[in-house]
């Protein structure tokens, strides 16, 4: 019968002791001694692994086999995933309390077959509650309120016809095998490997939620991440209803694809047409509203770059930006005065992407320069405009990826005009062209 018994192993030197201490007494390093599992014939496990191990064969050898996928009928979920979950596949969800991952896994589990959902944060009342409110129908969820993992590995292997398991969340489960509290990096460790290890050989999928730090990370050990086939970050300002999901890392599709979800009463309703949430309604020309396309995965998402000058009071004026880097702003608006001859320096400039989106991409830059010049002169761009170019120090405008592309998304959006490298190469000549 195999004993087992944990000891603390720092993971900086590899010295190990049966109790904990603060420092570790090899090496000197604090808080590197983590709790691990130790089994007594692990000698003879290893003798046997070197018994029969294959030799190496062939890459042209293996045959190749069809991933076959299994759709959540979320089809924003669906295009991060690459198409759908695999049979066996573990995925780890990550984001900040309250913006809607259990949500999501609750919508996750309406429209899968029979699922067991593990809550280890909300008593079931809690889940009834939000399913009611969201509209879950399906009357095969089953809601395990559970902790040990153990207990929870043996439900998952005397199911018979599982579709999926939620466990909500990892840092919350925990074995009796060691001794750590729940969430400790042993803990969260050894659970996760053990709920991978019964979802591969039950070749059911399997997803668990993750806890975030106040640096924004995955909470618990590196090790989770690479234990898992696709880590999943949701994302969001809480105060809005946008919601985008981003794939960081996926076994079995790409890892640049986005979802974009609306958070309403019912739920996250996945948005087919992004743009409704990022441009506003009114269609009156007004200066200072600029619109371009910012690429999120493979999926080009029109925005509105929106600005406004005020004369200062300060010695240094203000340099305001919301959804863009304000050092971005700052280079933009040297090239504007420096280059285009706009006097900024008695100006307050304030830009906004909104929707509550963060552009990252260049390709705003010259959405941003003929906005505040728009602004500058009074005078509105030409309706039905859009404009997409990385402008640099000496105000050339560059080309950007996937631009031709962006402008075909563009036009069938109805966008008859399109202001790019090509039709300017300088920042001054798009100003004088469509501005002035």
């Amino acid at each position: 019968m195999t004993k087992t018994s944990s000891q603390y192993i720092c993971q900086q030197c590899g010295y190990s002791q049966v109790g904990w201490a603060g420092k570790c007494p090899n090496c000197g390093n604090w808080g590197s001694l983590v709790e691990t599992l130790i089994s007594s014939d692990i000698t003879e496990k290893r003798k046997d692994l070197k018994r029969e191990s294959a030799g190496p064969i062939l890459l042209s050898s293996i045959s190749s086999r069809i991933t076959v996928r299994i759709s959540t009928q979320i089809s924003e979920l669906d295009r991060v995933l690459g198409g759908g979950l695999v049979a066996g596949q573990v995925v780890l969800i990550a984001g900040e309390p309250g913006i809607g991952k259990s949500t999501l896994l609750l919508q996750l589990a309406d429209n899968l077959g029979e699922v067991l959902y593990v809550s280890g944060e909300e008593s079931k009342e809690q889940i009834k509650v939000r399913a009611e409110r969201i509209g879950v129908k399906r009357k095969d969820i089953s809601v395990l309120d559970e902790t040990d993992v153990d207990a929870i590995v043996a439900e998952i292997t005397r199911a018979n016809s599982l579709g999926c398991v939620v466990v909500d969340s990892i840092q919350t489960m925990a074995t009796s095998d060691l001794v750590g509290l729940a969430g400790s990096i042993g803990q969260v460790r050894e659970c996760a490997y053990r709920l991978l290890r019964c979802a591969k050989e039950k070749n059911i999928p399997l997803f668990m939620v993750g806890h975030v730090t106040k640096e924004g990370t995955v909470a618990g050990p590196a090790v989770l991440a690479h234990i898992v086939d696709t880590v999943l970050w949701f994302e969001g300002d809480k105060s809005l209803t946008l919601r985008i999901l981003r794939a960081v890392k996926n076994r079995f599709g790409p890892t640049d694809e986005v979802g974009i979800f609306s958070m309403e009463e019912k739920g996250l309703v996945g948005m087919v047409d992004p743009e409704k949430i990022f441009l506003s309604k009114q269609k009156k020309v007004v200066t200072g509203s600029t619109i371009s396309l910012i690429m999120q995965g493979s999926r080009p998402i029109m925005v509105e770059i929106e600005s406004l000058l005020v004369p200062t009071k300060l010695a240094f004026p203000r340099r305001v930006a919301q959804g863009i880097d304000p050092k971005r702003l700052e280079l933009l608006l040297a090239v504007l005065s420096r280059r285009c001859g706009l006097s900024l320096y008695e100006q307050d400039c304030f830009v906004n992407v909104a929707g509550g989106i963060t552009a990252k991409d260049p390709s705003v830059d010259l959405a941003i320069c003929l906005s505040i010049a728009s602004v500058f002169f009074d005078k509105p761009l030409p309706p039905a405009t859009v404009a997409l170019g990385e402008v640099g120090l000496l105000g050339e405008i560059r080309e950007v990826v996937a631009q031709e592309r962006r402008v075909k998304e563009a036009k069938r959006l109805g966008f008859k005009n399109a202001i790019t490298n090509k039709e300017c190469a300088y920042l001054p000549k798009a100003i004088r062209q469509y501005i002035k």
